[in-house]
């Protein structure tokens, strides 16, 4: 699918922000406004527009709250926060001491923090304790009654932020009855650009402090506790669940069973070799022209080293290696969903691996291209997605009919 742009990244990330608009993130008219702007590939075009918009949206939402109108405030907010994290999302040269990332960084956080409080809904800023520090998450609740409830555990992906965890699964999960916990791992969002925390293939050290805090909560009901991940979480997730067992469901949104392969799937095998025999002179400069051609390269390779801590592009991808499934996913006990994109051009194929592991009750769903969900995480289908998904959970969480019912 190409939406507004030939060039495949922008075309993938322009629709993303579109995408949100079912929940709040975008107004398709600013999307289309400020995409006109941009030229194919223009990486400086494209923080330029993305920011003017951003902090145009930002400057109503800021008069709206000055003036009183809360609800105007809050979905400009919402909208401004989504626009800063579009717009700061190719600045991947020095992202750690980059002073322009950082300020757009923090302003994304800092709208939807404001959005938050004007919320109809109580949602909650908290700290999940870990290792010797804690990691940032919000608690989104149906209500303020304490009482128990379903609840999605989010785990974002590969370049993805906390806050963008309301516009793919909150805002939806509410609407459903399911209170939602979103948090920061190492490698994504403040964590990585705060605490200079970086991924780790062993996710369960991630996700049982999460599931622990989870716990205290009186609002969460401790028997229907889900784990959902998205994109590069639906490796995380997987992972963590087979040796966290207090889950109730699992939701991958798409299935990755190596993400090593899915880098080298389609590499040339002589850098493919150069990199697994640690032939990095070689490698480096070969894969700087491959990036050099490639907007959507350029951009992945630039973020694995940044958000795995590595040394050089050929390092990254060697240190993908340790994230798979092999030998783990049959550790799986809860029932699964296994999201898959007719036309994913990251995952294609990783879904079906992770089914032919799977020994656990799981269920595998493609959606198609033709119903506009065919794109990486259905990208531009939020609500098909979160029907398919809410759908398969309350049916799996439902309880079991009493003998003579």
């Amino acid at each position: 699918m190409r939406f507004l742009f030939e060039d495949e990244s922008f075309s993938f990330e322009t629709l993303r922000a579109a995408g949100f608009a079912n929940y709040g993130g975008a107004d398709l008219g600013e999307v289309v406004a400020t995409a006109r702007n941009i030229a194919e590939g223009d990486e400086e075009a494209w923080l330029r527009e993305w920011t003017r918009t951003a902090e145009r949206v930002h400057a109503i939402g800021t008069r709206a709250l000055s003036a009183g109108h809360r609800v105007s405030a809050r979905e400009a907010l919402l909208r401004a926060s989504s626009y800063y994290r579009t717009a700061e999302f190719y600045r991947r040269d020095d992202p750690a001491n980059d002073p322009e990332a950082k300020r757009l960084s923090a302003l994304s956080r800092e709208t939807f923090a404001t959005a938050a409080d004007l919320m109809d809904t109580p949602v909650e800023t908290v700290r999940i304790p870990y290792e010797d520090g804690s990691l940032p998450g919000y608690l989104f609740l149906v209500d303020d009654s304490g009482t128990p409830r379903p609840t999605v555990i989010f785990t974002s992906g590969f370049d993805s932020t906390l806050e963008e965890a309301y516009f793919v699964v909150a805002a939806a999960a509410l609407r459903r009855g399911y209170n939602v916990l979103a948090y920061d791992g190492p490698g994504q969002g403040a964590a990585l650009r705060e605490q200079h925390l970086f991924f780790r293939p062993d996710w369960e050290a991630v996700v049982t402090p999460v599931v622990d805090y989870a716990l205290t909560r009186p609002e969460v009901a401790a028997d229907r506790l889900i784990l959902m991940g998205y994109s590069l979480g639906g490796y995380l997730t997987a992972r963590a669940a087979a040796y966290e067992h207090r889950l109730a469901a699992l939701v991958l949104d798409d299935g990755l069973y190596d993400y090593y392969q899915a880098h080298t799937r389609v590499m040339p095998p002589f850098l493919r070799e150069w990199v697994e025999t640690g032939q990095d002179d070689l490698a480096n400069p070969v894969a700087g022209l491959l990036m050099n051609g490639s907007t959507q390269l350029r951009w992945a390779l630039r973020n694995g080293v940044w958000a795995f801590g590595a040394a050089s592009p050929a390092d990254y991808i060697r240190r993908t290696a340790e994230y798979t499934l092999d030998g783990v996913a049959e550790l799986i006990a809860c029932p699964t969903l296994i999201l898959d994109a007719e036309n994913d051009q990251f995952f294609r194929g990783q879904p079906q691996l992770v089914q032919a592991a799977l020994t656990c009750p799981h269920t595998l769903i493609t959606l198609p291209e033709a119903e506009g969900a065919g794109e990486h995480c259905h990208m531009g289908a939020m609500a098909r997605f979160n029907q398919i998904t809410f759908d398969w959970l309350d049916t799996t969480l439902a309880p079991a009919p009493r003998s003579g019912d």
